[in-house]
């Protein structure tokens, strides 16, 4: 495969994506822009399988890696949401036209509602992946008496993966820039419609997150699916199709 395009941000910063241009009858409509979650990166299954309606479709697509994700620049470890969603912003505005809809899977969720709050005329609608608005704060209840002195002596707490036999390092800026970012805790108002799609033996993101979110958020038109025994991947054939379906409603 051909090496990604580069989005210069800073000298030495830039950030990698990959961008499908409209064409035919989709060059009229919104396009699509994925953002994917903590650790992530843009070749993961329902980036592609987006990608791919896209093509279909005509629609512009536009998937990219966060800094320190993927093939972008910079080190995971010395980034926060802050950080991320910055990244998002200038993804948006410099490699999109128009409003878009933006498809959040995890984090991604939290970055689009802060993209949402920060730009609304940017945003056609809202896709949500059990999205994990505020999920700093749950990982920051969740350290025990040895995680918080490993936070003090070092900075960083070394968190256990189900996806990796590696740990996570959450870091000191991470929580606190989180705790910053909170969109759970303000009015959230979104002026166009959302759609939250959520399985039930999600392990990471509970459905109470995904209730939370929709009792929480204002638009003249959100709903909330939940789909029995998906994952937190949500990437199966079934749960790929509900999010092309979504796209083609919207």
């Amino acid at each position: 495969m051909d090496s990604p395009s580069r989005l210069q941000l800073t000298p030495g910063r830039a950030l990698a994506y990959r961008k499908t241009e409209a064409r035919g009858a989709g060059c009229d409509k919104p396009g699509v822009v994925f953002l994917g979650g903590f650790r992530s990166d843009m070749e993961g299954t329902k980036a592609l399988a987006l990608e791919a309606w896209a093509r279909e479709a005509g629609r512009a697509f536009l998937r990219f890696d966060y800094s320190g994700h993927g093939a972008s620049d910079g080190a995971f470890e010395e980034g926060c949401v802050g950080d991320w969603a910055e990244d998002a912003f200038e993804a948006l505005t410099r490699l999109t036209d128009g409003p878009q809809a933006l498809v959040g899977s995890s984090m991604g969720g939290w970055i689009s509602l802060l993209l949402a709050r920060r730009a609304p005329e940017r945003v056609s609608a809202f896709i949500g992946i059990a999205a994990a608005p505020d999920f700093t704060a749950e990982m920051a209840a969740e350290m025990d008496e040895a995680a918080r002195a490993e936070m003090a002596e070092t900075g960083r707490w070394l968190r256990p993966s189900a996806y990796s036999d590696e740990p996570y390092p959450i870091t000191r800026r991470l929580i606190e820039d989180g705790a910053a970012q909170f969109v759970l805790n303000t009015p959230l108002r979104l002026p166009f419609p959302v759609r939250l799609f959520q399985g039930t033996a999600d392990e990471d993101v509970p459905v109470s997150v995904a209730l939370r979110l929709l009792d929480h958020l204002e638009s003249p038109d959100a709903r909330l699916v939940l789909v029995k025994g998906a994952d937190h991947r949500f990437s199966g054939p079934a749960e790929l199709a509900l999010l092309t379906g979504a796209l083609d409603e919207l």
